[in-house]
Formats: C-alpha cells, sequence, structure tokens
C-alpha cells in the first residue's frame, strides 16, 4: 500500500513537473523560426519587467533606435556606439541573435546631415565612410543589417524630391547620388563585412501592389548584376482591417524571390481611425488576435523553411510602441501590455506557432 502510494505521488510529481514545463514554454522555445523585438537599450537596462519578457520570450533583437544614423553618427566626425555595444553584449551573454537597423533611410538623421553642402562625390565618400565605419566596428557582431529602409515611395517610385512630399518624406540620398546609391550601399557593405546577412527593409508591401512590384524589380535587377543582397524586410505594421489577401500575397511574392524572408516590424493596429474616445472591446480584441494568428499562419505555410529568417515585433509592451509615442494616439499593438503582462494575443500567436 505505501509503495503504491509512493508510485502515485511520484506520478503526481511527474505530472505536475510536466504542466509546470508547459507553462514555462516561450516563443523563443516554441517557434521553428528566430523570433525578436526591437529592443530600447534604456528600457532594458532600466526597466526589470521589460528585460524579463526579453530574455524568456525572444532569441532575436533588433537595434531600434539607437543605430540609425542619427543617433550612431550625431557629428560628422563622431560616432557613438555606446548604446549599440550594449545590445551587442547583452545579445552575447543571453545567446541571441542581433539585427543592425539600418545604414541608409530617410528620416533619423542628424542636422549636421540634413545641412550637409557637396558635390555628388562628396556625398558618394559620406554615404560610404559612414557603412563602413558601422559595419567595421560591429564585424562579426551583428548577424544581419538593413542596409537600407523604404526607399520607395507606396507608389513604387523612388524616393525624391516631389512638390506633394513634404521633406521628411524625400531622401537626399536619392538626390544627390541616383537611384543605384541603393546598390552601392549593399556593396559597400559587403565590403565592410562580407559574412553579415544584407536586407532590404520596407513598409506597407501588403497594401501597396505597385510598391511591392517595385521592390521585387529591384532585386531581380540586383541578382542580375550580382549585387549582394540575401533578405527582404517585410514590416508588417498593419492593422485589424488590413485584408488577409494582400499579406498572403505580399508573403508569397517574397519568397518567390529565394531571398530571406523577414516579417521585420511586426504590430497590429487596432485604432485606425484615431479615434481618442476608443476602448479595446473583446471585439477589436478578437480581430487584432486572429490577425497576428494569420501573419504567423502564412509565414509558416508560405515561406520555405530554410527562407525563414523570422518575425520580429517592434518593441514590447504596448506603452513602448512608436504607434503610442510618435503617432500619439490610442493603441494596443503588441502582445504585451503596458506592464508586459501576456495579452489574449499572446496566446493566439504562441498557439498558431505551434500548429
Amino acid at each position: 500500500m505505501i509503495n503504491r502510494i509512493k508510485s502515485l505521488f511520484a506520478l503526481v510529481l511527474i505530472w505536475l513537473a510536466g504542466v509546470v514545463a508547459a507553462q514555462q514554454q516561450t516563443l523563443q522555445s516554441l517557434a521553428p523560426f528566430k523570433v525578436g523585438c526591437a529592443i530600447n537599450p534604456d528600457l532594458l537596462a532600466k526597466n526589470p519587467s521589460y528585460q524579463s519578457v526579453v530574455t524568456e520570450e525572444f532569441n532575436s533583437i533588433t537595434s531600434e533606435n539607437v543605430l540609425k544614423f542619427g543617433a550612431v553618427h550625431p557629428q560628422k566626425e563622431v560616432y557613438d556606439f555606446a548604446k549599440g555595444d550594449f545590445l551587442v553584449a547583452y545579445a552575447q551573454m543571453h545567446h541571441k541573435r542581433i539585427h543592425g537597423h539600418c545604414l541608409a533611410w530617410h528620416q533619423s538623421v542628424p542636422k549636421w546631415l540634413s545641412e550637409f553642402e557637396g558635390d555628388s562625390a562628396a556625398w558618394e565618400n559620406l554615404l560610404r565612410s559612414h557603412i563602413r565605419t558601422v559595419l567595421t566596428h560591429y564585424k562579426g557582431k551583428m548577424e544581419a543589417w538593413d542596409v537600407v529602409n523604404e526607399a520607395f515611395f507606396d507608389n513604387g517610385t523612388y524616393r525624391q524630391d516631389s512638390v506633394n512630399a513634404p521633406h521628411r518624406y524625400i531622401t537626399f540620398w536619392r538626390n544627390h547620388l541616383g537611384e543605384d546609391y541603393i546598390a552601392r550601399a549593399f556593396e559597400y557593405a559587403h565590403e565592410a563585412d562580407p559574412n553579415a546577412l544584407l536586407f532590404y527593409n520596407d513598409y506597407g508591401q501588403e497594401s501597396n501592389p505597385a510598391k511591392l512590384k517595385a521592390i521585387l524589380a529591384m532585386v531581380t535587377d540586383f541578382k542580375r548584376r550580382g549585387i549582394p543582397i540575401h533578405g527582404l524586410g517585410l514590416q508588417m505594421h498593419i492593422g485589424i482591417n488590413t485584408k488577409d489577401s494582400g499579406i498572403a500575397e505580399a508573403i508569397k511574392q517574397v519568397a518567390a524571390t529565394g531571398l530571406l524572408v523577414h516579417i521585420s516590424e511586426l504590430d497590429i493596429k487596432v485604432n485606425q481611425k484615431k479615434d481618442t474616445a476608443i476602448i479595446y472591446t473583446d471585439s477589436l480584441k478578437a480581430l487584432q488576435c486572429r490577425k497576428f494568428a494569420f501573419v504567423v499562419e502564412q509565414y509558416k505555410k508560405l515561406v520555405p523553411k530554410k527562407q525563414q529568417y523570422g518575425i520580429t515585433f517592434w518593441n514590447v509592451g504596448d506603452g513602448d510602441s512608436w504607434i503610442v509615442k510618435w503617432e500619439k494616439i490610442k493603441d494596443w499593438p503588441l502582445l504585451f501590455d503596458v506592464n508586459y503582462r501576456k495579452k489574449a494575443c499572446y496566446s493566439y500567436f504562441y498557439d498558431a506557432l505551434k500548429e
């Protein structure tokens, strides 16, 4: 009788251990590919709840803002790698992949760059020097980089001076160096770190067929010319009303290039009309949760495993999101709330990973 009780007790303990283990499963332990988030190093260093979620749930991190041109190259002769180095050290300590973002973009530039005067040769040297300096500093430490970010308008044309485009939506790189600055940026990056994976990254490809077509044409041209490009980033800043057909088609067409496919900046907006009185109702939550699950399902279905670079969220908790901070609207676009607690959508995303 005593032995039977001991056996039953042992079985109960094993069952409890299994329950605990199941409860402790995280996104990174479950996903067949890397699951990541863009990181604010100040929050990572100072907020224990933020750090706990990042450490436990994700196995890839992206440098959200600290390696953009304005942050890392604040003065013409000055580079500031302190916060980027902090992220690298954290990634190495916790065995996480780190993805650099980004080398050439039309926003987040320092004042000195916006005021820079010089001929095309001077601009070329500036771009080349910046890329080489940053890539050389992080050589062997960053697995990949978003080399050029958002070089196209939604209509598929290159960003350039236009009477219809406010200054912050144009790119002086195109204005001073021509369209092929993109290819040269990839070449400069490859020369500086031949082992780094190089991505082109852009938003709205799921909603703007002309932009998607232009990006795919650029990839075809790069392949023909031997330009070193290894992956494409689908930012996937979407909303609960974004058409599923557009999401699936963008993933399908990007995967057809044979390049690595990165869902690179995922968040799902609920408040698409910028309603100041909006309430995060159960019906809105349900729409959002199903959309998160759909993105995962289509990524797994349409992207061959060898091309699955991973899915990255654009920061961690709702309160950290650029949608709340930069657009200054009420919203709940991520899997964790303002206190870094799992939301209902976490379970949908989690379940979609394991199915």
